[in-house]
């Protein structure tokens, strides 16, 4: 930031962004709790249950083949998807991250027709339609740029700041705003578009306009884009991204309906990324998706199970080129979406709970609904454990006069168990909340990277 961000004349006024803070007698999830139930308690938090999503990316990248993405769409709606995004690649002279940023019209060289076919044919199927846009930056080789190479954010006196071959929009510039603006209104006008992930794949540096210091006013401006495009189409939802989770806050919350967590879609990763992600954003906004394995950033081979069972603590979606895949993956991903449907009230209202447990490389947390009666656990081992008998699963916040009935559950296959045979209560054994919490259960012991779900519903 460069100095003069907030300069105020006699008279003038100025207000900062709001600070929210928290305190709990109960720890981190005390904490997390009282964030959550404010965010949930917004105007404009999302009402209507999360669809499971499929976004394109990871599938096709820059590869835009009609008749590919319907082979994709054809499995999607058999699995159960209910919403399909098609991401970058798309506009202008986008066939790398070289070019296009900033020409926001439909390439018809990729897409003679435009995307009226495609989305017809997506939402016959009983699926919405999302686009991927990133409208704050530009490419140096983009019809934008050579236009108006003014308008971009730059302290002048020196070449510009190009970095992931893009350059900053100065969105302060009115001029600029509009056709950013005009240009997405455009093509959500012309198409009928439901979603849209709005990215931001670089560092804003040499943040000036005319020398004047210009990120407080580019925040703002951005705000300004997003509630105006809302207010011309007030059914659109918008995913904010920032080559994943650069862009996780609680001011531009109130402006979108789902954050991307991070690019890094391997679950072993994920499962960290999403644990303090989740600290102060509720599940029901986090994008967690089963990637493909290998995974595209690690090269890591990751169970189906696992990878499924990952995703499930979020708004859940997929990944991954399933025209691909087996039938027995079909199968599962099948009954995953199934159950994602069945449960995803309770994971997106109840209270996240995360357990201290005894075994560092492992991890016990799930979600409880408010009555106490329903419960989802996922017990993960991540990395080997170096226990010979690993400590008890201890639950919170049950009933203790209650009795419980606590199975765990295969909706993508089960893990692989490690050395002895899986305890005996994994097939359902009714305990009372009080014995779950204080005593708990036999901890089975999981080969790394693997993960286990477990049910507890209260009995009569």
């Amino acid at each position: 930031m460069l100095p003069g961000e907030v300069i105020l004349k006699p008279g003038e006024s100025y207000q900062a962004p709001a600070l929210l803070a928290a305190y709990s007698s109960a720890g981190l999830d005390g904490v997390s709790e009282r964030f959550h139930s404010h965010i949930r308690g917004r105007t404009m938090h999302p009402k209507r249950a999360r669809p499971l999503t499929l976004n394109m990316w990871e599938a096709i990248y820059f590869d835009h083949d009609a008749t590919k993405i319907k082979a994709i769409a054809e499995v999607a709606a058999e699995i159960g998807v209910e919403r399909l995004v098609l991401d970058d690649g798309w506009f202008g002279a986008r066939r790398s991250d070289h070019a296009g940023l900033g020409d926001w019209i439909v390439n018809k060289k990729v897409w003679p027709n435009g995307f009226t076919a495609i989305i017809s044919d997506i939402h016959e199927r009983g699926m919405e339609f999302g686009l991927w846009f990133e409208g704050e930056m530009v490419n140096p080789d983009s019809d934008l740029y050579r236009a108006h190479p003014d308008w971009v954010l730059n302290t002048g006196g020196h070449s510009e700041n190009n970095w992931r071959h893009e350059l900053v929009l100065d969105l302060t510039n009115a001029a600029a705003f509009s056709h950013v603006l005009e240009q997405v209104s455009a093509v959500l006008t012309e198409f009928p578009i439901d979603y849209i992930k709005w990215d931001h794949n670089r560092v804003v540096v040499d943040a000036s306009n005319n020398l004047q210091a210009a990120v407080r006013n580019q925040t703002l401006a951005i705000y300004r884009l997003f509630s105006e495009l809302k207010k011309r189409h007030p059914k659109l939802e918008i995913e904010s991204c920032a080559s994943g989770g650069g862009r996780v806050d609680l001011g531009v919350i109130d402006y979108v309906d789902r954050f991307w967590v991070s690019d890094n879609n391997d679950a072993l990763e994920r499962q960290r990324n999403q644990r303090w992600t989740g600290q102060i954003i509720p599940p029901e906004l986090l994008g967690t998706h089963i990637g493909p394995t290998p995974g595209h950033q690690t090269g890591r081979s990751l169970s189906l199970s696992f990878r499924a069972t990952t995703a499930l603590f979020g708004h859940a979606g997929i990944e991954w080129d399933i025209s691909k895949i087996s039938n027995s993956d079909k199968a599962a991903l099948k009954t995953w979406a199934a159950y994602y449907k069945a449960n995803r009230d309770l994971l997106h209202t109840g209270k996240s709970i995360r357990i201290d447990y005894a075994d560092e490389n492992a991890y016990l947390y799930g979600v409880i609904d408010k009555k106490r009666e329903r419960a989802i656990f996922s017990f993960a081992q991540l990395t080997p454990t170096t226990a010979v008998h690993p400590a008890q699963l201890t639950f919170r916040d049950l009933n203790p006069d209650k009795n419980y009935q606590v199975k765990a559950v295969y909706p993508a296959g089960a893990p692989l168990f490690m050395l002895i045979e899986p305890p005996t209560w994994l097939t359902g054994v009714t305990l009372s909340g009080a014995v779950l919490m204080e005593i708990g259960l036999p901890a089975p012991i999981l080969a790394p990277e693997n993960a286990l779900l477990i049910e507890i519903n209260q009995s009569n």
